[in-house]
């Protein structure tokens, strides 16, 4: 049991409130808020890929609606790469405008389909 001033001195050395850190989407490099966070698989699951980085989910699902979990896999590894292609590009302009909160439906590519 711990005594009562030892109580007091770890209640002491304990920020009372902490502010959230915000997270930075890897693609868009915007605040990310809590109900647009999604993790995103660099190499898909099904690929053997473990590693994460958080997005906003519209970025996650343009990267679906653009690029096959093959293509991910071999061809796009890790997020500064993802940002070179030039469908993304485009979409990184476009989304960077828009409020960090901001959600719209994606559609998938025809070429995957």
């Amino acid at each position: 049991m711990i005594g009562k001033i030892r109580q007091k001195l770890i209640a002491l050395d304990q920020p009372v409130s902490q502010r959230p850190v915000d997270v930075i989407c890897a693609i868009c490099e915007r605040p990310i808020p809590e109900s647009q966070k999604d993790a995103h698989h660099l190499i898909p699951n099904s690929k053997g890929g473990k590693t994460t980085a958080y997005l906003h989910r519209i970025c996650h699902k343009q990267i679906h609606a653009l690029l096959t979990e093959t293509e991910l896999a071999q061809q796009y590894p890790h997020p500064e790469i993802l940002k070179e292609h030039p469908k993304m590009k485009k979409f990184i302009r476009w989304v960077e405008s828009k409020p960090n909160s901001f959600y719209e439906k994606t559609r998938k590519s025809a070429r995957l389909k």
